[in-house]
């Protein structure tokens, strides 16, 4: 079978993969988003919790709230996650054709994830952009612009800032995206050697739903620890990320680190690390869920994990 082939159903699997986690995870990331731009402005937090910000925006919206911004982050997620679980493997195996070896290697999987990660990065911060204004506007969000939906946020964004407006929070998103991921793919591929060659190391003669069965368990423990991960290592970022693309003020410190700083100044340690509640609790499933069709739509295609 041709590389271009190959290369296809890679990016078929990762799109699988983005759909997946859509689905699962955007309620929670509604939730994350609107703790991170409510919760960091002043010490009187907005929601007291997670479970707060979802009771309101039930009461106040309804289960549509939860799915503000949805469309996009369908589209968004979609080509980011063709294009990194198909950059990632792309990478890899020229990478790897000169380090033979049926271990993890971490200086072959940390170059090719942080690449993948940084390249997606550009289409992520669009999309993440409209995705994050959608989602903290509400009945209570007077202070934030009004949208229609994503189309009518994405023309008045170019038209009060430019195109480049579009992409206001792109040094967090690649940053987040690039260090993110090679803490993902380390992850998952320490963690799936690991248990592979742990359960394999038990003589049977399994049957072909006992084998599928047990992969889709690793799938399930590789993808929810490595997502975990990511979102432990780059918390921070994201949350600088989504304070710079949902101020209302064009002219906010664009600087992640600068960002940080003055969150830190106004609510302490904390306001870093707004949202990690639904974060967390999205984290394991969305991702769990992302692995295992990843995996599973790659077995379907034909294609061989290492």
């Amino acid at each position: 079978m041709s590389p271009a082939v190959d290369a296809a159903k890679e990016y078929a699997a990762g799109f699988a993969a983005g759909i997946a986690t859509v689905i699962t995870g955007h309620p929670f990331d509604t939730v994350k988003v609107k703790l991170q731009a409510h919760n960091t402005q002043t010490q009187v937090k907005e929601y007291k919790n997670a479970l707060h910000c979802s009771s309101r925006i039930l009461l106040t919206e309804g289960v549509r709230g939860l799915y503000k911004g949805a469309s996009s982050s369908f589209v968004g997620m979609a080509f980011e996650s063709s294009l990194l679980f198909g950059m990632y493997s792309q990478v890899k195996q020229k990478l790897q054709g000169e380090i033979p070896s049926k271990k993890p290697q971490l200086r072959v999987i940390i170059p090719s994830a942080a690449f993948s990660g940084a390249i997606i990065s550009f289409i992520l911060c669009p999309t993440e952009l409209l995705k994050c204004r959608m989602q903290v506007q509400g009945n209570a969000a007077s202070m934030f612009v009004k949208y229609n939906g994503p189309l009518d946020c994405a023309i008045k964004t170019i038209q009060s800032e430019g195109v480049r407006g579009l992409f206001r929070g792109g040094l967090p998103t690649f940053l987040r995206e690039s260090i993110g991921n090679a803490v993902f793919f380390s992850t998952y591929e320490l963690s799936r050697h690991y248990l592979h060659s742990q359960l394999n190391s038990a003589p049977s003669a399994l049957s072909h739903n006992s084998k599928l069965l047990i992969d889709t368990g690793i799938g399930i423990v590789t993808g929810g620890l490595s997502g975990t991960a990511f979102w432990l290592a780059v918390l921070p970022l994201d949350v600088a990320k989504t304070v710079i693309q949902t101020s209302p003020d064009q002219n906010v410190n664009r600087n992640p680190f600068g960002t940080l700083r003055l969150i830190y100044r106004r609510v302490g340690l904390s306001g870093c690390y707004a949202g990690l509640g639904p974060t967390l609790a999205r984290s394991f499933p969305a991702n769990a869920v992302a692995i295992v069709t990843w995996e599973l739509t790659a077995k379907f295609l034909g294609i061989r994990k290492g």
